[in-house]
């Protein structure tokens, strides 16, 4: 008996029963010359590894406890977007669990930190749902969820994502908007609201939406008859793009649309406000975050509107949501904040709706989904591509305060709802 003991202890983890005997027990007073202490030992440890091994249902939501992983770029260049990100989801956690639960198990959101990477990121998943995951708001980045969002379904998961790029049609659902809906408003800003008869294109040739958006945006200038007198692939990560935004400002081109993320786009807004570029600067929907005018300085941001979504004070009956967030976090609400709260909430109900987490039941309740109502609005999906019918895009100015807020007379051109 004691030997099958020993070797299923060691079946289970693996390891040497040497190497956690406890040191006590060495010495004169051998444990093999006392078989029956021996046995207790060996009986202890191996009901404690055993747990350890088999008994992970604290670490998967059996216990009390629904894992909702939040992927994002937590660290690195684009860690603003992450924090914002994940600073709305444990708001919505929060009350939830002070409401009574989801399903009466709280909610724990788990932070899953891609760095903006896809490597790291399918790295970052695989660890996560390794440890237990229920469900799933992310990632950001477009580039990352082509890679993370199959591995989060083929695990069983519904995710709830934020990419924009149309290559993640379909790959779970999602609240904010996407390509074939941003460069349409693009276009229009450049064409009804600034006129331009020229354009210049600069773009992020390493990220799958930066390549698509540019590509998408010079189709629909080519319609309305503007001509695009440059379109140029830039790398991220350059200290500066002095050079790049004097070639763009030599183009004779009205505008000048920047297609990158955002500390990029606030490199470039600050390249074109400091070398005077005649050119009207706009930069891309990747620009959208708090973090573009901490880069760029108040000045340059202001002098470069930029394409994205109402701010989180700017929705109808925001203000509720936006005390909220203050009073948790002392702070104020960061860009893509109000849609991981949403998209939260969504999945939350339904899961409740479908009495748990399964992939079917919930892909049915979302693809179903017309007329919720969350911080962003109403929402309405799109059962076969899982986005957002219609999708909330505006042109964003910067104040004196540095805060994003919808353009006025951006709106009034051409004649938004906002």
């Amino acid at each position: 008996m004691l030997m099958r003991l020993l070797r299923a202890y060691t079946t289970v983890r693996g390891e040497r029963l040497a190497s956690v005997i406890p040191q006590a027990y060495e010495g004169e007073n051998t444990l093999s010359s006392h078989p029956i202490r021996l046995l207790s030992v060996v009986l202890v440890v191996f009901a404690s590894q055993f747990a350890i091994a088999c008994g992970d249902s604290d670490e998967t939501g059996e216990s009390g406890t629904w894992r909702v992983g939040l992927e994002a770029p937590l660290s690195g260049d684009q860690s603003a977007v992450g924090k914002g990100m994940l600073e709305g989801a444990q708001l919505a956690a929060s009350q939830l669990n002070a409401d009574g639960g989801l399903l009466g198990k709280d909610v724990e959101i788990i932070p899953i930190d891609d760095e903006a990477d896809p490597e790291i990121g399918v790295n970052a998943a695989n660890a996560a749902l390794e440890n237990g995951l229920d469900g799933v708001v992310g990632p950001y980045n477009s580039g990352v969820g082509i890679e993370t969002l199959p591995i989060y379904m083929e695990a069983g998961l519904v995710p709830i994502r934020l990419t924009s790029d149309n290559e993640t049609d379909g790959m779970g659902f999602t609240l904010q908007p996407m390509t074939d809906q941003i460069a349409p408003v693009a276009s229009r800003a450049i064409t009804d609201w600034l006129g331009a008869k020229k354009a210049a294109i600069v773009f992020d040739q390493t990220e799958a939406y930066t390549k698509n958006v540019a590509s998408a945006v010079q189709s629909e200038l080519g319609k309305a008859s503007v001509e695009v007198v440059a379109y140029e692939p830039l790398k991220p990560g350059a200290d500066d793009y002095d050079s790049a935004v004097r070639k763009l400002g030599s183009t004779g081109a009205d505008v000048v649309y920047a297609a990158v993320y955002y500390p990029e786009g606030a490199k470039i807004a600050k390249a074109m406000l400091e070398q005077k570029v005649e050119a009207q600067c706009l930069a891309d929907y990747g620009s959208y975050d708090t973090g573009y005018v901490d880069d760029a300085g108040l000045e340059a941001a202001k002098s470069c509107p930029v394409v994205g979504v109402p701010a989180p004070d700017d929705f109808t009956g925001s203000a509720q949501f936006v005390e909220d967030f203050r009073e948790d976090f002392e702070t104020d609400p960061g860009t893509w904040s109000p849609y991981t709260y949403d998209s939260v909430n969504l999945l939350a109900e339904a899961v409740t709706d479908s009495d748990g987490f399964d992939s079917a039941k919930l892909n049915d309740f979302l693809g179903r989904v017309d007329g919720w109502r969350g911080w962003t609005g109403e929402v309405s999906i799109d059962a076969q591509t899982g986005n957002r019918e219609p999708a909330p895009v505006v042109v964003t100015s910067v104040d004196e305060d540095g805060n994003f807020h919808v353009n006025d007379e951006w709106a009034k051109a051409v004649d938004a709802p906002y």
